[in-house]
C-alpha cells in the first residue's frame, strides 16, 4: 500500500508567503493545501543561516507529519539560506519521495523572458541579500546578465503593521529603489525578492523608471509548481485535489487572521501549532 495523499505545503515566517499561496489557490483551484506560519518566530531576514536552517527544517518536518509529500518555502529568506541543506541532507534521512521546492529558482528562471538590457535588479530583506542566492543562480543560467542588490529592512515590518499606504511606507520604498537605480541605471526588471513586497507594488511601480518590469513572485511560483507537477505525474498523485485549504499559525490566530484578511481578501479559519 502506498502513502495515503496529502496536500501540498506552503511555509513562510510569516504572512509574505500567502501571496504565493493566493496564486496557487488561483492557479490551481483544485487541490489542497496547508498553509504555516512561523509568526511567532518572524522575521527571518536578519537571523543567522543556521537559525534559519533549524526553524524551517522544523517547519517542514511538522508539514510531512500533517501529510504532506511536497512543501513550498514561500519565504525567500528560507529558500536562501535552508532550502539547500534540507534537500540534500534532511530528504535522504526522512523520506526520499518527499520534496520541498524554493521561490528563487523559478524567479532567476523567468527572468530572461523580461530583461533586454540583461541588467536586473533585486529587493529583498538583510538575510535574502547577504546569501548572494540571486545573483548566485541568475549567474549559474545567465552569465552575461549583471545583478544589483538592494537591502530593504524596513519594507517587511510596514506591511505586517498595516503601513503600506502610508508616508512612511513612500520614503522607504522611495528611498532604496533610487539607491539601487543610481548604481544602475540600465536595470529594466526588478525582481521582489520576498513574497510581502507584492502589497508594495503601486509604491514600487510608482518610484521606478515606467522602462522597468516589476517581477512579483506568486505567478512565477504557482506557473512552476504546475510544470513540475506536469513533468512529476508521480508526486501529483500524491497531491489531494479537494479544492481545502487549511492555515495554521504558531502565534495568535486572531492576528494572523486579520493579516491573512489583508493578504488573501478573504476571511480564514486559522489553527494554533507549537514547532
Amino acid at each position: 500500500m502506498g502513502q495515503p495523499q496529502g496536500a501540498i505545503g506552503v511555509f513562510d515566517s510569516g504572512y509574505g508567503g500567502l501571496t504565493v499561496l493566493k496564486s496557487l489557490m488561483e492557479q490551481m483551484p483544485n487541490y489542497d493545501f496547508i498553509y504555516l506560519g512561523d509568526n511567532a518566530r518572524t522575521p527571518y531576514g536578519n537571523r543567522s543561516f543556521e537559525v534559519v536552517y533549524e526553524y524551517t527544517l522544523q517547519a517542514v518536518e511538522k508539514l510531512f507529519d500533517m501529510g504532506c509529500h511536497l512543501v513550498i518555502l514561500a519565504c525567500n529568506t528560507a529558500s536562501a539560506k535552508a532550502l539547500r541543506t534540507i534537500q540534500q541532507k534532511d530528504l535522504p534521512r526522512i523520506d526520499v519521495t518527499r520534496r520541498v521546492l524554493g521561490v528563487i529558482r523559478p524567479s532567476v528562471e523567468a527572468v530572461s523572458q523580461y530583461t533586454s538590457t540583461g541588467h536586473v535588479g533585486v529587493v529583498g530583506t538583510v538575510g535574502t541579500v547577504m546569501s548572494d542566492s540571486y545573483p548566485l543562480e541568475i549567474k549559474k543560467l545567465y552569465p552575461h546578465m549583471t545583478v544589483v542588490q538592494e537591502a530593504c529592512p524596513m519594507w517587511v515590518p510596514l506591511v505586517e503593521n498595516g503601513e503600506a499606504h502610508s508616508p512612511g511606507a513612500d520614503y522607504f520604498v522611495q528611498r532604496h529603489l533610487m539607491q539601487l537605480m543610481q548604481r544602475d541605471e540600465q536595470i529594466d526588471t526588478l525582481i521582489l525578492g520576498c513574497t510581502h513586497y507584492p502589497l508594495l507594488i503601486d509604491k514600487i511601480r510608482q518610484y521606478l523608471p515606467s522602462k522597468v518590469t516589476v517581477l512579483s513572485q506568486g505567478d512565477i511560483v504557482a506557473a512552476s509548481l504546475v510544470d513540475y507537477l506536469h513533468r512529476h505525474p508521480d508526486m501529483d498523485a500524491k497531491c489531494l485535489k479537494q479544492g481545502q485549504v487549511q492555515f495554521f499559525t504558531t502565534e495568535s490566530t486572531q492576528k494572523f487572521s486579520l493579516a491573512a484578511a489583508l493578504f488573501l481578501n478573504q476571511s480564514v479559519e486559522v489553527r494554533h501549532v507549537g514547532l
